[in-house]
């Protein structure tokens, strides 16, 4: 049973910084893809950002240069430092696991967390 839990989230004021964690179990997780989605209310779920097993990372360009995605492999965890944020950050983030590549397609992770908040205030 796979199992990914999300931590980290919360409120900041605009041009603050939170970082994500997403702890995972249940498979052998330096094998597969690992990403983070986010979905506001009213608007359909996005990609964010993901990494390969490797460390090859993908972003959106919406938050290229401001955010990193990495792993700890050896603790089973991604993270998502997020810096410079803005209320259009604000969303409900989740973790997801996948096979393959860091795709920024949600069909290709078939496991996910249940989201941590994040709230900007401007």
């Amino acid at each position: 049973q796979v199992q990914l839990v999300e931590s980290g989230g919360g409120l900041v004021q605009a041009g603050g910084s939170l970082r994500l964690s997403c702890a995972a179990s249940g498979r052998t997780f330096s094998t597969y893809a690992m990403g983070w989605f986010r979905q506001a209310p009213g608007k359909e779920r996005e990609f964010v950002a993901a990494i390969t097993g490797i460390g090859t990372r993908n972003y959106a360009d919406s938050v290229k240069g401001r955010f990193t995605i990495s792993r700890d492999n050896a603790r089973n965890t991604v993270y998502l430092q997020m810096n410079s944020l803005n209320a259009e950050d604000t969303a409900l983030y989740f973790c997801a696991t996948g096979y393959g590549s860091a795709s920024s397609r949600p069909e290709m992770y078939n496991y996910w967390g249940q989201g941590t908040q994040v709230t900007v205030s401007s």
